[in-house]
């Protein structure tokens, strides 16, 4: 009988789907059977009945569909009698997913859930491709492949182009699970562009669906003058769709045995991670100890969300020796904060409470001398509607600052600001601004010493020699100014130009004598503050007199990217007593500071300027340039800083640093860092590398010179040689590869 399309519910129709669509699709990870009765499509040039034999064939561009899935042969015969289902001729399937298999010959029995396959082949995800000289299918949910090849990577379809992919696996036998969405390979040899690099006895990995899957991730090899030879060997671990982990064992010939470990999860709005680690050296090596040593470190953040606007969280950062992490590469930090919040932001206010402790990893720090706070109270008001036809904002902050040496300090602040911007009919922006402000300070360990190490106070005056109270009340009103001129050349491009000038009037004596100086130390002068009412951080330290800062902004706008500039200057009618005279803002005239970038999609120029008022010098210079194009890219950053300020006990620095990554040829890439010291003509870091790259495989090999030294916590200068390698699997997130015969971890979780 001859048909080009039947549409039947007979037993042929109901048995022959599932079977043939079970035996070739191999990517569903389960087959559920049509219901009886359940109509499907048949296509074929003929069908036959042999009822004698009870056979039942498709002959000819038979194509069948049945819930999206589709089976392609030119062959399909169902044998009742001893329930057997054969397709031959260019046997192909394609489930719901688009997963697609391939097969000569398919012979299935066992209710259809058993069978042989010939001359089998099979698509994985995307790119990933599986062949064999003949597979069998078990219980419905497993293949097992003999003499395969299978690769995740791309193959040239171009004329002429290489057929061979970048790397493949030949093995003799393969494992495919559907249920658990495993592939395991047995005697498999691993090429690359078709040579052999190395042979596996046995190893598995997660099929192109699966998203994350436990197994080995890229190793580290190489060789370092501080632990001699290494191998380090990441294992990641899929503990369920919102957990995870990676455990890194590291393993050296002179710097003993390392071991990190690194947790993450998320739920709701909330997360948490740590990092964490342990060593043991039997050599000693860190801070001049002989003997066997330990040591060991633990980095953490926790975000909850609790109700609505509020949420908790904390920072961990510890480590059990100053010079641990540097020795071993695992951060160079050298100070550490931890702390632990409840933080609320209800419509445009805010309110946070904070606790925190730092860890002092230089050399010259006093542990002695480094707060805590106990704890940090932060809360701004600033209501929807305006206040007297102004925007006004209401802040209260607090602080309980102790030590081990009990010089101690507690802090009360209260602020109040209003604005009003006025915008007049030629363009000019009047903005009129009041602010009064209170503190009130507690004093107490007035007659011990802070020492001079890093994270000692400084006092104005000399402090009474008990305990003692501070309070200070200010106030200010101050008017910006500003005028924008605006010209447009073409469309898309357009200039912007507006001179700006801002007065404050505040009384002198800011600063009473007998203030302890905690959280505003670190100035620095320069075009982020020059328009600033108040240029000192923190709170301890306030401007105080009459001042004005003047200066210009200018704005060129093109179709790709922009270019600006700004510039200011601070003038005084008598110098502030607060500011030393290397800091740029001493006397009736400060320096000239100014910036000027150029932003487009390929390149980005920061040019930051200080220019000593006095002389013309520039006393700081900073330059940042990153440039792009195609996969090369160059990094290029000089910094030229005066001394900071006496109570930090920085030096001027001037240093150059310098990081580029350039395509040579193809997929090879080159990469070149350093940093140099341009005061002492030396440098600091230095680091080259070889690497290749491409959608399926990377490698690289790295030569890194550390010349530092730090005598006090034991790390010297050191040399390394680190090669990495990485076999990519295709479009999936995660998908390590495991060299375990069995199953040691959870295998997947999609």
């Amino acid at each position: 009988m001859k048909s080009s399309a039947i549409r039947f519910a007979a037993l042929a129709g109901c048995a022959l789907l599932p079977l043939l669509a079970q035996a070739a699709q191999i990517h569903a990870p389960s087959f559920k059977a049509p219901a009886k009765n359940m109509p499907m499509l048949l296509q074929a040039d003929e069908v036959v009945y042999d009822d004698e034999h009870k056979l039942v064939s498709a002959v000819g561009h038979v194509e069948i569909n049945d819930d999206g899935r589709t089976l392609l042969a030119e062959r399909v015969d169902y044998d009742q009698a001893s329930d057997k289902v054969t397709a031959s001729g260019h046997v192909s399937t394609i489930d719901a997913k688009g997963n697609v298999a391939f097969a000569d010959h398919v012979v299935l029995t066992d209710h259809m859930r058993d069978g042989v396959l010939n001359g089998f082949g099979a698509l994985l995800g995307k790119t990933g491709r599986l062949a064999a000289n003949s597979a069998q299918r078990l219980n419905g949910t497993t293949v097992i492949a003999h003499h395969s090849v299978y690769s995740p990577c791309k193959i040239c379809q171009q004329q002429g182009g290489s057929k061979t992919p970048l790397w493949q696996v030949k093995a003799e036998r393969v494992v495919y699970d559907q249920d658990k969405h495993k592939v395991r390979f047995r005697s498999a040899i691993i090429e690359v562009k078709g040579v052999p690099v190395a042979w596996v006895p046995a190893f598995s990995m997660a099929d192109p669906t699966v998203r994350y899957a436990t197994g080995l991730l890229t190793p580290e090899v190489g060789n370092s003058t501080k632990i001699g030879y290494f191998i380090r060997q990441p294992v990641y671990i899929a503990i369920s769709p919102s957990q995870d982990m990676t455990v890194a064992p590291m393993f050296s010939t002179s710097g003993g045995e390392l071991l990190e470990l690194e947790y993450r999860a998320r739920w709701n709005n909330s997360g948490l991670w740590f990092q964490g680690s342990g060593a043991y050296n039997p050599d000693g090596g860190l801070g001049g100890t002989p003997g066997a040593q330990t040591y060991g470190h633990i980095f953490g953040s926790g975000r909850i969300a609790l109700a609505d606007d509020w949420r908790t969280g904390f920072d961990v950062q510890a480590t059990s020796n100053a010079g641990y992490m540097r020795f071993y590469d695992i951060s160079y930090l050298d100070r550490l904060v931890n702390d632990l919040f409840l933080e609320g932001t209800p419509g445009r206010s805010r309110f946070a409470i904070t606790s925190y402790y730092f860890q002092g990893l230089r050399s010259t720090d006093v542990t002695a001398h480094i707060p805590y706070l106990l704890p940090k109270i932060e809360f701004s008001f600033i209501p929807v509607g305006k206040v007297l036809d102004g925007a006004f904002r209401f802040d209260f902050n607090s602080a309980v600052i102790g030590r081990d040496s009990q010089r101690n300090d507690q802090r009360l602040t209260g602020e109040m600001n209003w604005k009003k911007p006025v915008i007049f009919g030629n363009g000019q922006v009047w903005t009129f601004v009041a602010d009064a402000r209170g503190d009130s300070y507690w004093f107490q360990g007035a007659g011990i010493s802070n020492g001079t190490g890093n994270g000692a106070t400084t006092t104005i005056g000399t402090p009474p020699s008990n305990d003692y109270n501070i309070q200070r009340g200010t106030a200010y009103a101050a008017l910006d100014w500003r005028w924008p001129f605006v010209a447009q050349s073409s469309p898309g491009h357009s200039w912007v130009i507006s001179p700006i000038a801002q007065a404050i009037a505040q009384p002198y004596g800011g600063n009473p004598a007998g203030l302890r100086i905690e959280d505003s130390q670190d100035f620095e002068f320069d075009d982020n503050n020059v328009f600033s009412f108040n240029q000192v951080p923190g709170y301890d330290l306030i401007e105080s007199g009459p001042r004005a800062n003047v200066g210009f902004m200018g704005e060129a706008l093109f179709p790709g990217g922009k270019v600006e500039t700004q510039v200011g200057q601070t003038y005084r009618l008598k110098p502030d007593p607060l500011f030393a005279t290397f800091s740029g803002n001493s006397g009736t005239a400060s320096d000239v500071v100014g910036s000027f970038s150029v932003k487009f999609p390929h390149l980005d120029i920061t040019d930051r300027l200080d220019i000593d008022r006095g002389n013309g010098n520039v006393r700081r210079h900073e330059v940042y340039v990153t440039g792009s194009y195609n996969r090369s890219s160059l990094q290029v950053s000089y910094v030229q800083l005066p001394q900071s300020a006496t109570t930090l006990g920085l030096p001027s620095r001037q240093e150059i640093n310098v990081q580029t990554d350039m395509n040579i040829w193809e997929n090879w890439q080159v990469f070149i860092a350093g940093q140099r010291d341009l005061t002492n003509n030396q440098f600091l870091n230095t680091e080259y590398g070889l690497g290749y790259e491409d959608e399926c495989l990377a490698i690289s090999l790295a030569y890194r010179r550390k010349y530092t030294e730090d005598l006090i916590q034991g790390v010297p200068p050191s040399t390394s040689v680190i090669l990495r390698f990485s076999f990519k699997t295709g479009d999936t997130a995660i998908q390590p590869f495991s060299l375990f015969p069995r199953d040691v971890f959870a295998l997947t979780h999609p």
